[in-house]
């Protein structure tokens, strides 16, 4: 197998940074959508995947909890990443020179205040590395991009303006994933996370999280998303605090089972150091 981390993105990505801050010494191997990223580790081409979940700003990443649990993969690790962007340009060129912007359409809300300030137009790209790597390859010099640090060292261009971000507080939660089960670690915090389809009976919810109550096991997130685009068939992803070999644990999963169609136990790992 591969020494490899699939990501999807270009090089410098935000998704880059997430690879090398939990994986240094794994190649990084850019793919064009998140779909290619799990086909990667799949195929053997990579041994992990970097698939990010939610971000601070805008909420969760749009079709990632579709995709998780019919990718076959587990959760071996959450990164954590600042996001911090900065203006990129060519070497040379000045702030005033700078006539527009380029960055994912997600990024450009988060630096509105900064880009007004200076009058500059937010263009959207499909990736904010890409966009870096976009204006080094064509020389544009009243472009800039809105971009990681790394993009910069990357493609050869000149930080105008750090953390141009409005928020700063903006951060992204990524995980990291392999074809392999790793539920025998353990650390003072573990997290597992899980997928679950509810019975059509009345309350079936209420008591199913009820278990997780009265046993003291704490969820630390709860989404639900349509299925099969029905919307009488509703799923739901959790990650709670505990391991499923722990006895109170075990007693809310049991609990759940009963109130439940599916469930389907995304991985066990330790919790990221840097959680809040």
């Amino acid at each position: 197998m591969a020494n490899k981390i699939a990501f999807q993105g270009e090089l410098g990505a935000y998704s880059h940074e997430a690879c090398i801050a939990a994986r240094p010494n794994h190649e990084p191997l850019p793919c064009a959508t998140f779909e290619d990223v799990i086909d990667a580790v799949r195929s053997s081409s990579a041994e992990f995947a970097m698939l990010p979940i939610e971000n601070t700003t805008y909420g969760r990443v749009a079709d990632m909890h579709r995709l998780l649990p019919e990718s076959g993969l587990f959760i071996n690790d959450e990164v954590f990443v600042r996001v911090r962007i900065n203006l990129l340009a060519l070497p040379g060129v000045k702030i005033e020179d700078i006539k527009v912007a380029r960055g994912h359409l997600v990024i450009l809300p988060q630096c509105r205040e900064f880009l007004d300030v200076h009058g500059i137009k937010g263009e959207a790209a499909a990736d904010n590395a890409g966009a870096a790597a976009d204006i080094a390859a064509a020389g544009e010099r009243n472009a800039a991009a809105l971009a990681s640090e790394l993009a910069g060292k990357i493609y050869g261009l000149n930080i105008l303006q750090k953390n141009v971000e409005d928020q700063k507080h903006n951060t992204t939660r990524f995980l990291l994933m392999s074809a392999t089960n790793q539920p025998n670690r353990r650390s003072k915090k573990m997290i597992t996370s899980f997928v679950f389809q509810v019975r059509n009976i009345p309350a079936a919810l209420y008591k199913a999280l009820g278990g997780f109550a009265t046993n003291g096991v704490n969820m630390i997130k709860l989404e639900s998303y349509m299925v099969d685009g029905a919307f009488t068939a509703t799923q739901f992803y959790a990650d709670i605090q505990g391991h499923p070999e722990d006895t109170n644990v075990q007693l809310a999963l049991e609990e759940l089972s009963f109130f439940t169609d599916m469930i389907r136990v995304l991985g066990t790992y330790p919790a990221n150091g840097s959680r809040p």
